[in-house]
């Protein structure tokens, strides 16, 4: 199915209600985690608010993938918490217009697509410590603590800080339980009828009621009375910090980061949906233009992000409206009812992150690697969660990208790829691949996978195909298996590779 959203103009009465009420669920999901991961993130509250309002009504407005929700994300709050302790507050909007125009420039010269040649174990281990990362640092926040610099001082710090244990410790410790454990009940408990209203939710009104009913003497959320007193414009004065090398090198993190974890989250919302498919250039631009105006504000950096957007899929969400009223809802909600956020323990948001913490280590995705692929991918996977937790994102992430050659040098002799295609009447299509698919020719395969047909009838030859990467695997994989459960009849002549009998499983 090409590219395709439903315009204001052909959206039906229906169409409409369903985007509302989606738009609210997402709300609901979107505010504790704006808040939670601008505290995570070391910056005041009200940046985070202010990102997820240009994410949805700017960036809602432009996104190549309609369905996807944009706001501050976990996945670059350890990034923003060690610049903003090295370079201070000021250096946040100075390195997001740099990271925005980057993106938006990748966009403009179709470079979407090469995001896709990101190998699986490189985006999952950096996940997963970006994970570990969070939990360790949000358990500070649970003990009315202030977090360390770096993953293992959290760590390190964590026994001290059980032992030194005072009586608002205790009662932010009580907070923070409660609402994790009122989180992990609803999930899975909830009546069938309330299904959509999101645990997040209940596990911040939890703890929240409990630091009211019990009079707690623990910190809470400080929100200016007027949000737009919170933010510093971007100077030309504060531009000239883009001077330091390490800042223009923070820029180019940021943007690598934030492009290659909204395209994953942007393929997430394909396989869960078949109402609209994205255009992955079109929605790196408009990421660029959201971190761009982040920017000029000095507010959070943003991404595509999956919880926020499985919620709009799951609640039924048909268009792009449905992403830019939840942006709507939160600045509503801002402006007229600040006083409520007045009352939320920053224990309870340090609750919640702990649960988004643990929920992105997903050690089933390095037991897949290693099933599927073999040790090497599981390795990558290893040292790029190891040197995130341990040292930094931007290295963990680099030294996993060029572990990701290892699995190249032996075919860089002759490495081409050949691609055949033939149209045996309607619906009937043929694709034969030649050489070596690997992430060296993602815009080849890319290109492939977004010409493929979405219904009538596939055979696709690699008998001649003499290798795949696990990343141009998984690709395939992904591809086919969504083909095949919109009904495509999938035939797969493979070859003598043992990565073509994985692709050959996947429309078995």
């Amino acid at each position: 199915m090409a590219a395709t959203d439903i315009s204001s103009t052909e959206q039906t009465k229906g169409t409409f209600g369903r985007d509302f009420a989606a738009s609210f669920v997402v709300f609901l999901v979107a505010m504790p985690l704006c808040l939670g991961i601008a505290i995570a993130s070391g910056v005041p509250p009200e940046l985070g608010l202010v990102t997820g309002i240009i994410g949805g009504i700017v960036v809602g407005c432009f996104a190549g993938s309609p369905l996807q929700v944009s706001g501050p994300a976990a996945g670059l709050a350890v990034l923003v918490f060690d610049m903003v302790q090295r370079h201070g507050l000021v250096a946040l909007g100075p390195v997001l217009l740099l990271a925005g125009i980057l993106q938006f420039a990748g966009g403009a010269l179709r470079l979407g697509q090469f995001f896709r040649g990101v190998s699986p174990a490189v985006i999952h281990g950096m996940l997963a410590g970006i994970g570990a990362m969070i939990v360790l640092q949000q358990i500070h926040v649970m003990l009315d603590d202030s977090p360390r610099s770096d993953g293992l001082a959290n760590l390190a710090a964590i026994p001290g800080a059980f032992m030194g244990l005072n009586d608002d410790a205790v009662a932010a410790l009580a907070v923070g339980v409660v609402t994790i454990a009122a989180m992990m009940g609803w999930d899975r408990f909830k009546p069938s009828p309330l299904k959509m209203i999101p645990g997040a939710l209940v596990g911040v009104v939890a703890g929240t009621v409990l630091a009211m009913g019990g009079d707690l003497a623990i910190q809470r959320i400080e929100l200016p009375d007027n949000i737009a007193s919170g933010l510093t414009l971007t100077s030309m004065e504060s531009l000239s910090m883009l001077s330091d090398p390490a800042l223009i090198g923070l820029a180019f993190a940021f943007a690598f980061i934030a492009s290659a974890e909204t395209l994953l989250s942007a393929a997430a919302v394909d396989r869960m949906q078949d109402r609209v498919q994205s255009r992955f250039n079109k929605e790196l631009s408009a990421q660029g233009i959201g971190n761009f105006l982040c920017g000029l504000v000095g507010a959070l950096p943003m991404t595509g992000v999956i919880v926020r957007s499985s919620a709009n899929v799951q609640a039924g969400a048909m268009t792009r409206l449905s992403t830019i009223l939840h942006g709507v809802w939160i600045l509503a909600f801002v402006v007229l009812l600040p006083f409520i956020l007045a009352e939320v323990p920053t224990a309870a948001l340090g609750g919640v992150l702990v649960i988004t913490g643990i929920k992105l280590v997903k050690l089933r995705d390095v037991q897949h690697l290693f099933t599927h692929y073999g040790v090497l991918p599981a390795l990558i996977w290893a040292v790029t969660f190891t040197l995130v937790v341990t040292v930094d994102l931007l290295t963990g992430v680099l030294a996993g990208l060029a572990m990701t050659l290892i699995e190249l040098l032996p075919q860089f002799r002759r490495m081409r790829l050949n691609i055949e295609e033939r149209q045996h009447g309607e619906g009937d299509h043929e694709v034969a691949l030649e050489g070596k698919a690997t992430a060296m020719a993602i815009h080849k395969v890319a290109g492939l996978l977004d010409r493929l047909p979405n219904s009538g009838r596939l055979k696709l030859n690699l008998s001649r195909l003499e290798f795949v990467d696990h990343t141009t695997s998984e690709l395939f994989c992904e591809a086919l298996t969504r083909r095949k459960q919109k009904g495509m009849d999938i035939e797969v002549e493979q070859g003598g590779h043992g990565r073509h009998q994985r692709i050959a499983n996947a429309v078995n």
